[in-house]
């Protein structure tokens, strides 16, 4: 049966005149042609893996081998649907042997099949016990800095970005050693607060650099708080292994793991996630529903994942996620990773060749990272320069402040873009336009688009844009009538 996720890896490569071109991973549009402004066709550089990276060939074709096999899923009686449940179960398992996930029992972890990072993280805000305290750093992409404050029980902190690694630590030490005894305990009494939950990234979408997060963990353990892991940027360039990170739970996204199909994984402790009203109500999430006497129900829900996984699950979404975690295994993550940081060393080298060009970080130059680095160019818009690496180099990078606002603006302090030109953003009331423009690569990244992408930022930089281009729907754009 064809829906197995153990076909061969192997390297992606293009010949060019004086050298063999590899990337690790195939992916799916590395031979799409775009038409340039200018004339011509170029193959497209697709350098912008931090909003949604392309999907693995393996996982299409492994999609492919399944798709017609495809049933319901739990509940149907007849071959498909039972082929689909194993395929669906087996997802999670997988999945779990990705994540280093604790075996099962009550202090085992739960894989639970969500949308998004953004879902999983509102998932786990939803199931916060009540009058939970969360700490979260200002640093944080809106999708873990925005769901905690829906609660009208909940009690958000809001931490200042750190300048060092160990300033984080500090930092997250320094609010949690504050924490307010429980209601009506004296101060002193070494009577524990209640629950609280640290919120933190693993790698910046912003600035591609690396968070200490054993160390955050460890911070927060130490304080009685337990703590989550954005792993939307990690995931896809570094191992992860909860009980080696010792994080509670890990949230992470298909569509930036070279998965396409809209789905993604909150995994981590089941206690919280059980005592929790299930995320969606629904059939799925409960095992019994009864009518009452009084002419209500009564409804039991599931303990398991399931609790929270109301609905016809997406069993694509889930087989898509295990079959990406299964190929960047198999490829070997020391040598993706090796890979990968040449490439790092190859951009950072070539953007210090351009005086003009600032890298935003918060950690110094040195900092480790992955494959994520955002920069502005002093005398362009961000938009008006993203533009023309699109328009007049096939090149797709992302502009703007990426979901992660306050971020961004403590990076660029009162430095701007100049309001009036094409494609600059609208300014806050009583702050200037800010942008950035973001580059990110991975697995599937061939070297020719890491060395196309340095010598068109020094050619614009040097010779300017060689097309007009326009505000249109807040977006900067080719001029036609150029």
């Amino acid at each position: 049966m064809p829906v197995s996720v153990d076909s061969a890896v192997s390297a992606d490569c293009t010949v060019s005149a004086d050298r063999s071109v590899c990337a690790p991973l195939p992916v799916l549009g590395r031979d799409v042609r775009v038409p340039l402004v200018t004339g011509g066709e170029v193959d497209y550089a697709a350098l912008d893996y931090a909003a949604s990276a392309p999907a693995l060939q393996r996982v299409w074709d492994d999609v492919a081998a399944y798709a017609p096999y495809y049933g319901s899923v739990h509940r149907g009686a007849g071959y498909l649907s039972q082929l689909s449940t194993d395929l669906f179960e087996n997802s999670r398992r997988t999945i779990a042997d990705f994540l280093g996930c604790r075996p099962d029992g009550d202090a085992g972890d739960q894989v639970v099949f969500t949308r998004s990072t953004t879902d999983s993280l509102n998932l786990l805000a939803a199931a916060l016990p009540q009058d939970t305290e969360v700490f979260v750093f200002e640093t944080e992409h809106h999708a873990s800095l925005l769901p905690w404050e829906r609660r009208a029980d909940t009690v958000v902190t809001y931490l200042d970005a750190p300048r060092t690694p160990r300033q984080a630590v500090d930092i997250l030490a320094a609010a949690l050693a504050g924490r307010e005894p429980a209601a009506g305990t004296e101060p002193g009494t070494g009577r524990p607060a209640g629950p609280a939950l640290v919120c933190v990234t693993g790698a910046s979408n912003v600035t591609g650099e690396l968070w200490p997060v054993r160390e955050l963990a460890a911070v927060a353990h130490a304080h009685g708080a337990r703590i989550v892991l954005d792993a939307a940027q990690l995931a896809p360039h570094h191992p992860i292994d909860i009980r080696d990170l010792d994080v509670d739970w890990v949230a992470f996204s298909g569509h930036k793991l070279y998965a396409p199909f809209g789905a993604g994984v909150l995994a981590g402790r089941a206690d919280w996630l059980q005592g929790a009203e299930p995320y969606l109500a629904g059939g799925g999430a409960s095992r019994t529903v009864a009518r009452r006497t009084d002419g209500g129900v009564d409804v039991d829900w599931h303990t398991t994942a399931a609790r929270h996984e109301a609905g016809s699950p997406n069993v694509i979404g889930a087989y898509s996620i295990a079959a990406a975690c299964q190929a960047l295994t198999e490829a070997g993550f020391d040598e993706l990773v090796a890979r990968e940081q040449r490439l790092i060393a190859r951009v950072r080298a070539g953007l210090a060749t351009v005086p003009e060009v600032r890298v935003l970080s918060l950690f110094g130059d040195d900092a480790p990272r992955v494959g994520v680095l955002s920069f502005v160019v002093e005398g362009w818009n961000s938009s008006h320069f993203a533009a023309a690496l699109s328009a007049e180099y096939g090149i797709g990078v992302r502009d703007g402040l990426f979901c992660a606002h306050p971020l961004v603006r403590t990076l660029l302090g009162s430095e701007s873009d100049e309001p009036g030109e094409c494609g600059a953003p609208e300014a806050v009331p009583g702050e200037k336009s800010l942008n950035a423009i973001r580059v990110s690569f991975g697995a599937g990244t061939p070297d020719e688009h890491i060395e196309r992408f340095v010598r068109a930022v020094r050619e614009l930089v040097a010779d300017g844009a060689r097309w007009n281009y326009r505000t249109e729907g807040g977006r900067c754009v080719p001029d036609p009538s150029a």
